[in-house]
């Protein structure tokens, strides 16, 4: 009779523990990242990266997920690309060194054993030798759906290191600030040109470009309706500013970043630039090109951008 006791126990028991199991299973159901005791999975367009659910170590190759670990007060150690790094960024100039901004420095990377790695475009080539490593997130940032991409990326950072509420608590703040913005952008007259001036030569940027949350996202409405979508822009020249005429003129540095002997205030002080109503009424608007153009993306830095656009549009 003991005997029998005993079993109804066991399996009563054993019951109970599959209901259990089972209600775990369904809450992670329908959501692209899997989590669980002892890993988080993320998907990405190069596949799914599961990683240790306590992150000691990071390998961060993409200044915007540096910049939102930074915003979310995430404490582990890091590796970086440390001589790339902006100005805001530069605690972690103390880092292990992680390579070059388009090359990573594979042998350092396997000394510090890291528990996940995050790498973007300029990196990409590498993604299977990384992966090898470490668990490899590659993180997209497409311009025609930027503050999405910036929502999935912050969303991600905030599963892997434990951030969920406080990342939830700055995106609806940013999400305020854009629409906000928005509505002063589509209520102006005025006209924008994106241009990127690159040691004395020029490109020009629209809708659908790298800096085209300046229309896509904020709703600055464009000078030029037909300029190509590119990687490295449309090339540009002073009589095509000129020809176009902006009410508003904004300009990403990329010497002040990456080097050169031409800046940009150089370049284009010129008869023709100075001749277009932006330049007229005071409206040529150099960008910060640490956040254009190196760590776009993450919450602080699409934090200033924003406001740049917000300050330039009274």
């Amino acid at each position: 009779m003991k005997k029998i006791m005993s079993m109804a126990v066991i399996g009563l028991l054993s019951m109970t523990l599959l209901v259990g199991c089972g209600n775990k299973n369904d809450q992670t159901a329908g959501s692209n990242n899997q989590q669980n005791e002892q890993t988080i999975t993320i998907t990405h367009s190069k596949g799914t990266s599961t990683i240790p659910a306590e992150v000691k170590k990071a390998v961060v190759f993409e200044l915007s997920i540096l910049d939102t670990m930074d915003a979310l007060d995430v404490d582990v150690e890091v590796a970086a690309p440390i001589d790339s790094l902006p100005v805001y960024l530069e605690d972690y100039k103390t880092s292990v060194n992680a390579g070059s901004i388009k090359e990573p420095d594979i042998e350092a990377i396997y000394n510090f054993n890291p528990d996940v790695i995050f790498i973007s475009g300029r990196q990409a080539d590498f993604y299977d030798e990384l992966n090898k490593i470490a668990p490899t997130v590659y993180v997209e940032i497409n311009a025609a759906t930027y503050m999405e991409d910036v929502k999935k990326n912050v969303t991600n950072v905030a599963e892997i290191f434990g951030k969920t509420e406080a990342a939830a608590e700055k995106l609806a703040a940013l999400e305020e600030k854009v629409n906000a913005v928005k509505e002063v952008a589509q209520a102006t007259d005025d006209k924008a040109l994106i241009v990127l001036t690159n040691d004395g030569s020029l490109s020009a940027y629209g809708k659908g470009s790298r800096f085209g949350l300046i229309h896509d996202a904020l709703g600055v409405k464009e000078a030029d309706t037909t300029i190509e979508v590119s990687t490295h822009g449309q090339e540009a020249s002073y009589e095509y500013i000129a020809q176009v005429n902006p009410t508003i003129l904004y300009v990403v540095d990329r010497t002040a970043v990456s080097g050169g002997t031409v800046t940009g205030q150089e370049t284009l002080n010129n008869e023709l630039v100075n001749s277009t109503v932006a330049a007229q009424t005071g409206k040529v608007v150099y960008l910060d090109p640490e956040c254009w153009y190196l760590s776009g993306g993450g919450l602080t830095s699409v934090q200033i951008m924003v406001e740049e656009i917000e300050a330039s549009l009274k």
